[in-house]
């Protein structure tokens, strides 16, 4: 983060008056924080011999971005946690990062059961909040990071929450690949709605707008109504949602035409359909971009807000100029274009490894240095690629396998569903069997007028879902996208006999 500390520290003595951040505690100038963060920095250089690696609380306000500016002024990294982590999250943190410094709200520091003895209190910073050093004085180095400066925890799909490592310039990449295809400059208001402890909102929604020289417009917490009304007052240029999120804001009362002001929202991170999205941009006055990315290869696929209906919501972008997605089959063959194989990418975002006992693990990459996704994909004539959903999603029923997702989009065509998450449900007899929960945009949608729907659609009948249950909104996780865990949960307690729920 040097680099970009450095930008703004010389933007603060040229603009000191410019817009840095507008929070749920008002409007805050380059000057402010910038000042904020050299406080920051002199205590951890009084305190600390050496670059150091920072735990920082990341909320959606000035002090995420006043943290990131100071660990970057002492050639440190920064790795950012949710303030809402259980201790158990915090433990495991210490455990993988082994950070030299915290730096979180006092509430958070009793959650974690921060150890005083191995990390006492130097100061306050921030506004309050406490700065712990490591005892002794003495940093391990950030040497250790192989250019890594910023590390976040996201979901991983052993249950271990998944360090991810990236370096400065994979963060400035997928920022500039961004603001030149949306079309972005300098001042126009960038929203940050998803929590900043995850590595792409900390990429996109923070280093982004600070990269461009821009307002970086904070939602400190959830909720489609506000989102919209920020959106909108303050005239937000561009913002990133997971399809759930986008979605909701098309529900909201008197939303018609209220984001306008947006050149494009980018929409990504989980299942999307086209219909679905291009109602809701016609009903928001907005264009959506549907691409690809991950926390391991940030951003890395995207349409252009020029391109037709069926590029921008039919397919997931097209690789940033200097990324390389391809498929290949089960044997590592590289397919032809139209065929459907495992995804695999390589390109400059491409991160550092994965933060285990204190040093970045990079698992297996091939030969010519592709990163496995774990996607299925398709490449097509065009250039744009399609992703198909994850290589093992399915259901097994009775011996039979079921495409999650191409019940999904099935279900997703019928007029009136907004919103739909198919689960397996366990099943003594066939072993599993397929669930909906489906959020309605109108009428309730009952299992009746579903298998009405797919018969009239000719969709397989071995793949339509046996139990359809109707809710206000699906199970989501921390940071916004759809929680498939918490949906195959909740799909479970309403499927259990005497549970009283409708089907």
């Amino acid at each position: 983060m040097r680099q970009l500390a450095q930008e703004l520290v010389e933007r603060a003595e040229l603009e000191p008056d410019a817009i840095a951040v507008v929070d749920g505690e008002g409007v805050h100038t380059l000057r402010e924080v910038v000042a904020q963060a050299g406080e920051v920095a002199d205590l951890l250089d009084r305190s600390l011999v050496g670059a150091p690696t920072v735990l920082v609380q990341a909320d959606n306000s000035w002090r995420t971005l006043a943290a990131a500016v100071a660990v970057g002024l002492r050639g440190g990294l920064i790795a950012v946690i949710s303030g809402h982590a259980a201790r158990s999250e915090y433990d495991l943190a210490l455990e993988d990062i082994q950070p030299d410094a915290v730096i979180a709200s006092a509430q958070a520091i009793a959650t974690w059961q921060v150890d005083g003895a191995t990390m006492p209190v130097v100061g306050e910073v921030l506004d309050g909040w406490p700065l712990r050093a490591a005892a002794g004085g003495r940093t391990t180095g950030v040497e250790r990071w192989n250019g890594g400066v910023v590390i976040a925890m996201t979901s991983g799909s052993t249950g271990r929450p998944k360090c991810v490592v990236q370096s400065e310039s994979a963060l400035r990449y997928a920022g500039q690949a961004t603001i030149d295809a949306v079309g972005l400059v300098p001042g126009d208001p960038v929203g940050a709605l998803v929590p900043l402890s995850s590595v792409a909102a900390f990429c996109f929604g923070m280093h982004l707008p600070a990269l461009l020289g821009s307002p970086m417009v904070c939602l400190d917490k959830w909720s489609p109504e506000d989102a919209v009304a920020l959106l909108r007052e303050h005239r937000v240029a561009w913002t990133m949602l997971v399809p759930t999120m986008a979605l909701q804001l098309s529900l909201v009362a008197g939303s018609e035409g209220s984001l306008a002001s947006l050149k494009a929202m980018t929409v990504g991170g989980g299942p999307m359909n086209t219909h679905a999205l291009e109602t809701a941009e016609l009903h928001l006055g907005t264009r959506f971009l549907r691409v690809f990315g991950m926390s391991e290869c940030l951003g890395h696929t995207t349409p252009l807000p020029t391109e037709p209906v069926a590029t921008r919501l039919g397919r997931d972008g097209r690789p940033f100029p200097g990324t390389t997605v391809r498929v290949v089959d089960a044997g590592g063959r590289v397919l032809p274009d139209g065929e459907v194989g495992n995804a695999q990418v390589r390109g400059p975002s491409l991160f550092v490894g994965y933060a285990r006992e204190g040093a970045p693990r990079m698992p297996d990459l091939t030969a010519d240095g592709f990163f496995p996704t774990g996607d299925l994909a398709r490449v097509n004539e065009d250039g744009t690629i399609n992703i198909l959903g994850r290589e093992k999603q399915v259901i097994i029923r009775g011996g039979r396998n079921i495409d999650i997702n191409e019940v999904e989009a099935a279900l997703a065509a019928i007029p009136g569903v907004a919103q739909v998450c198919v689960v397996p449900v366990p099943d003594d007899l066939l072993g599993e069997r397929a669930a909906a929960l489906v959020v309605s945009a109108g009428p309730v949608l009952d299992l009746a007028a579903v298998r009405e729907h797919l018969a009239a659609a000719d969709f397989p009948k071995f793949k339509w879902p046996e139990f359809v249950y109707a809710v206000p909104a699906l199970p989501q996780n921390r940071v916004g996208k759809l929680d498939r865990n918490g949906a195959v949960a909740l799909a479970t307690r309403l499927a259990a006999p005497g549970s009283g729920a409708a089907r």
